[in-house]
C-alpha cells in the first residue's frame, strides 16, 4: 500500500457550487507540488457536514472520477469543529491540511507551507488574514474585540485573523487528536499544543460560491466556547464583582448611618434604591450567567455523547 504523503481535510455544509472550483484548484496546486518530487500520493477527505443541497451527489460523483477522494457524511448538521475532527481522524497523511472549501483559504498556499513543515523545522504552518475587507464593519469590529478579550484573559496565544488554514506534520495531529473534549474550539486548541508554528499572511479573499454560513449570533457563541474552554478569569471576575458590590454596600450603609444620625437629614429616593436594586440584581444574574456557562461545558463533557454520527463513508 502506498504511503500518503498528504491529505487535504475539507468541510462541507451546502457548497455544491464551490465544491468544482474547489477541487480544480486544488488538484493544480497538488499536480504543481507532485513536479516538485516532494510528493506523489494525496489525498482528498471531503467531510458532508449534512448539508441540505446538492453538496452529497456532487461528491459522489467527484469521487467516481478521482480514487484520492474519500467522503464522509454526517447524519445531520454537527458544526464545523465536529467535521474537522472526523476529517483528522481519517486523515493519513505524514502531513494534513485542513482548509474551508470556498476558496477564502487559497490552496495556492500549500506549496509554501509544505516546505515550512518538511524542511524548515515547523510542525505546523498556519494562515492569518491581514485584513477583513468584503465583511460586515460591525462583524470585523466585534471579531478584533474578541481576539483582544483572549489576549488578555488566557495564557494562549489566539493570532488576530487566524484561519483553520494550516498544514501540519503526524506528530501535531496526532496531538491535536489526543484531545477528547466535546467542547472544541480550533483557534485555541492549535496554539496550546504548543510546537513551532510558521505564520503565512494573505488578504482577505471572497468567497468563490455561495454564501457564509456564520452568522453573528453563531459566531458570538463560538467566541463564548473559546473564552470559557481556555480561561478560568471570568469566575475571578465574578468573584471580583461581588467583593467590589459587598464594599459599596458598606459603604453605603455607613453613608446613611452618617446622614441620619450626624447630619440628622431625612432618608429619601426611593428611585435611587430602585436603580440600586437593578444593578445588583443586573450583577448577580451577569455572574449566574458565567456560572452557568461552566455549568453547561461540564454537563456536556459528562454526557459523553459522540461528536458526530456518520451517515455513509466511502
Amino acid at each position: 500500500m502506498d504511503i500518503i504523503h498528504l491529505s487535504l481535510v475539507v468541510p462541507c455544509f451546502n457548497e455544491q457550487d464551490a465544491l468544482p472550483a474547489f477541487y480544480g484548484e486544488a488538484s493544480r496546486v497538488l499536480a504543481e507540488l507532485a513536479k516538485t518530487g516532494d510528493i506523489s500520493v494525496w489525498e482528498y477527505i471531503f467531510v458532508d457536514d449534512g448539508s441540505t443541497d446538492d453538496t452529497l451527489p456532487v461528491l459522489q460523483s467527484m469521487a467516481a472520477a478521482d480514487k484520492r477522494i474519500r467522503c464522509i457524511a454526517f447524519s445531520r448538521n454537527f458544526g464545523k469543529e465536529a467535521a474537522l475532527l472526523a476529517g483528522l481522524r481519517k486523515a493519513a497523511g505524514q502531513f494534513v491540511v485542513t482548509l474551508d472549501v470556498d476558496l477564502q483559504d487559497p490552496p495556492s498556499l500549500i506549496p509554501q507551507m509544505f516546505e515550512a513543515v518538511s524542511t524548515g523545522g515547523f510542525d505546523c504552518a498556519g494562515t492569518r488574514r491581514v485584513n477583513r475587507i468584503g465583511e460586515p464593519t460591525i462583524r470585523s469590529f466585534f471579531a478584533r474585540c474578541f481576539y483582544a478579550i483572549m489576549k488578555k484573559i488566557t495564557d494562549i496565544e489566539v493570532v488576530d485573523g487566524a484561519r483553520d488554514f494550516r498544514l501540519m506534520s503526524r506528530r501535531y495531529t496526532d496531538a491535536l487528536l489526543s484531545l477528547p473534549e466535546r467542547s472544541r474550539f480550533s483557534k485555541g486548541i492549535f496554539p496550546w499544543i504548543g510546537y513551532k508554528t510558521k505564520w503565512f499572511e494573505y488578504k482577505n479573499v471572497r468567497r468563490v460560491a455561495g454564501a457564509s454560513k456564520w452568522s453573528f449570533w453563531k459566531l458570538f457563541l463560538y467566541s463564548l466556547d473559546g473564552i470559557v474552554a481556555f480561561s478560568t478569569k471570568p469566575l475571578a471576575l465574578a468573584s471580583l464583582l461581588g467583593i467590589l458590590l459587598f464594599l459599596v454596600s458598606v459603604g453605603g450603609t455607613i453613608a446613611i448611618i452618617i446622614r441620619k444620625l450626624v447630619l440628622q437629614l431625612p432618608d429619601t429616593g426611593w428611585s435611587s434604591l430602585v436603580c440600586i436594586i437593578l444593578f445588583v440584581s443586573g450583577i448577580q444574574l451577569f455572574t449566574i450567567g458565567i456560572l452557568g456557562q461552566y455549568f453547561a461545558k461540564i454537563y456536556i463533557e459528562i454526557k459523553q455523547r459522540p461528536h458526530y454520527i456518520i451517515k455513509e463513508e466511502w
